[in-house]
């Protein structure tokens, strides 16, 4: 099963990215599609329901060929290895991408966003999410408290997962207007509630038992290691309810896990 479920800040970027899809693709799916970052491929077969053709890409060739097996029975996905920073396709090339908690990772946001805008093609629609530098004191006090007075941070919570930076709400709008992308959607995803419900173990779970644990180009394989599959836990029933609720009372909030943005070129 997608294990990944039953995580609420993951399910709520899964839940921002589908209701989108949905709402966006309702005159007509999207031709072409890239998936930027997918990971272990877990989106793609909800993606690819939206879009002619998907190409999903990850710079890690162990994420892609997990991803390949994963989702063999997908006829309109395809796969390749692909750096977000010097992407291969040409120019004004896609209707639709997806980058889902990627651009803290790539060590230069901005001339990721760079890439977005030159192989979108005009019109085209981005969604992109990504762990928000305004994040909740109920999720991280340590590194928040530690933000106050030092650059110093310990690699967990907010800066578990891989995260040597996060993203700001206003570095984001700035990017976007810089490369002539209009915001159309900003949504906080996941506050105070299920910021305390995720704070610290989660970052610690995903290093012992995830493959990829730090999002990194290659790394060692882990004898202990979970790979998700496709089907859905019975229990993400409980985590959408989380989800709703904690939408709910803090949607308008100044403080998020995490932020997701519909741009458009």
């Amino acid at each position: 099963m997608n294990y990944k479920l039953l995580f609420p800040t993951y399910r709520n970027r899964y839940l921002f990215v589908r209701r989108n899809l949905k709402r966006l693709s309702q005159d007509h799916r999207f031709e072409k599609a890239l998936n930027l970052g997918t990971g272990e491929g877990d989106y793609d077969p909800m993606i690819s329901q939206y879009c002619e053709e998907l190409i999903s890409c990850d710079i890690n060739e162990q994420d892609i060929a997990y991803a390949r097996q994963l989702n063999t029975g997908l006829k309109n996905v395809t796969y390749r290895v692909e750096d977000a920073l010097n992407l291969s396709f040409p120019d004004n090339h896609f209707d639709l991408i997806t980058s889902v908690d990627v651009i803290e990772h790539v060590g230069q946001p901005e001339r990721m966003i760079e890439e977005v805008q030159r192989v979108l093609k005009p019109n085209g629609i981005a969604l992109i999410t990504f762990p928000s530098l305004d994040f909740p004191l109920t999720y991280d006090p340590i590194n928040r408290v530690l933000s106050w007075f030092s650059k110093k941070r310990i690699p967990q919570g907010a800066y578990a997962f891989g995260h040597e930076y996060l993203v700001s709400k206003t570095e984001f709008r700035q990017w976007s207007e810089q490369y002539r992308l209009s915001i159309m959607i900003e949504q906080n995803l996941s506050g105070y509630i299920i910021g305390l419900l995720e704070m610290y173990w989660t970052g610690i779970v995903q290093r012992i038992f995830k493959a990829n644990a730090t999002n990194l180009q290659r790394q060692p394989d882990k004898g202990m290691a979970l790979r998700p599959s496709t089907r859905e836990p019975f229990l993400t029933r409980l985590t959408d309810l989380i989800v709703a609720i904690d939408h709910a009372l803090f949607r308008s909030a100044a403080h998020s896990v995490g932020k997701g943005f519909i741009i458009k070129k």
